[in-house]
Order: structure tokens, then sequence, then C-alpha cells
């Protein structure tokens, strides 16, 4: 079932709508797709940030229909090869909408014998009108690995203090668990108040238990980096 459900607009020239609507429940199976599609006002004056944004969206809107597609494909074949239970739910969230970022997060849970999920960021600089890496956050050259992940395990290492139930890979005797820093391909997003986010799925800093995970950088510590 197609959709083109208007929804509010979204930052300064970009609002989401639903692309496809799919549902399928059975005894052994379920699943809820919502994809949603980014598109952008026609009526921007700047025609060459126009068709910048242009660029921009048609690539995101490519890759979240392919990966959507992906896993459509592999919930049908799990289904039509009579594997067991399978659950598959896809939505979209917004994170951010603010003058200069839009966020949008496509959250994918899976369930078989067990559930996880898994997230993914589309950011786009209003700005500039392109897709916002983390390093375009930062000055040139300048080193923002090494403060972000400091900062992270200052944050794991109190909230584990604070809290015996919480548990990250950090100063592990198993050395190849623990948390040493994040990449350049780590996941982020820019929050309302302007703050970086980084964003971690389960499993990857944490048990499983722990599900998805978000550190906010605090203003101060990359305020001499920041752009």
């Amino acid at each position: 079932a197609y959709a083109m459900e208007q929804m509010p607009i979204l930052g300064q020239f970009v609002k989401v709508v639903t692309f496809l609507n799919y549902e399928y429940e059975d005894e052994q199976h379920k699943a809820e797709l919502s994809i949603p599609e980014i598109v952008i006002d026609d009526q921007i004056q700047d025609e060459q940030l126009q068709s910048v944004l242009e660029d921009t969206t048609n690539e995101m809107n490519a890759e979240i229909q392919k990966l959507s597609n992906e896993l459509l494909n592999e919930f049908v074949n799990y289904m039509r090869d009579e594997l067991g239970y399978k659950e598959l739910i896809v939505k979209s969230e917004v994170m951010t909408t603010t003058q200069d970022y839009f966020t949008l997060k496509l959250s994918c849970y899976h369930s078989e014998a067990s559930g996880y999920e898994q997230t993914y960021f589309y950011t786009i600089d209003l700005t500039s009108g392109k897709q916002l890496q983390l390093k375009d956050i930062f000055a040139e050259g300048v080193d923002y690995i090494t403060p972000i992940s400091e900062n992270i395990k200052e944050q794991m290492r109190s909230q584990m203090k604070k809290d015996e139930n919480i548990l990250y890979w950090l100063d592990d005797e198993m050395e190849g668990l623990n948390f040493h820093e994040i990449t350049e391909e780590t996941d982020f997003y820019i929050n309302q108040n302007n703050d970086v986010v980084i964003c971690f799925n389960e499993g990857d800093v944490a048990p499983m238990y722990m599900g998805m995970i978000e550190f906010e950088i605090p203003a101060e510590v990359l305020k001499e980096i920041r752009k």
C-alpha cells in the first residue's frame, strides 16, 4: 500500500512523507514497515541550494528504500523457507529540525529467537544542502575523535559508578571488547540544543540488554574545535 501522507514542515526547507506502508501478520510472522521519504520545499529562492538539496535527498531516499527492500525481501524469504518466528518493524523519527540541521532516524527492529534493533541516521546541513558527516562539524584538520571519545569514557565510568545495573565494555580484562574511540563513521546527530549526540547500536559498546545507547557531548568539550 503506497501513500503520500503529508506531515508538518520540518526544519527550514525539509518535510517528510510516508513513501510506503506495508503490514503482514500470521501465526508465525509479523511485519510493519512505514518507509519515509524526505522531500524539500519547491519554493526555495536560492536555486543553487535547492539543486544541492534535491541531490542530497534523492541519495538519502534511494539509500532508505534500498535498505527497506533488502529487509523486506529477507523477511519474505525467511517466511517462505518456514524457518520459524520472525518479526520486522521499520519506522522513522525526526530527531532534529532546526534552522541549520535536519536529522531523520530510521529504526529497524528484528526478532527471531531474540530481538535486536539497528538505527540509521540521515542528517542534512540546511545551510549547504549537503549530507552532514561528523568531521564537517569541526574545523578542518582538528582532532575531534580524541575529546569526544574521552568524554564518552568519562560518562561511561560515571554511569557505572552510580548504577550497578549499567555496564559498558571499558577497562575490562578482555581487551578486545573494550571501547577505545569513535571513528569517522560513528553514528551521530545534532540535537535541538546544537549539541553533538553520539549513537551506538545494541552490542556495540555494551551488552545487548543495554539497548541503543546515546551520549550527548557537552558543548564546553568541543567549543574550541566546533565550526
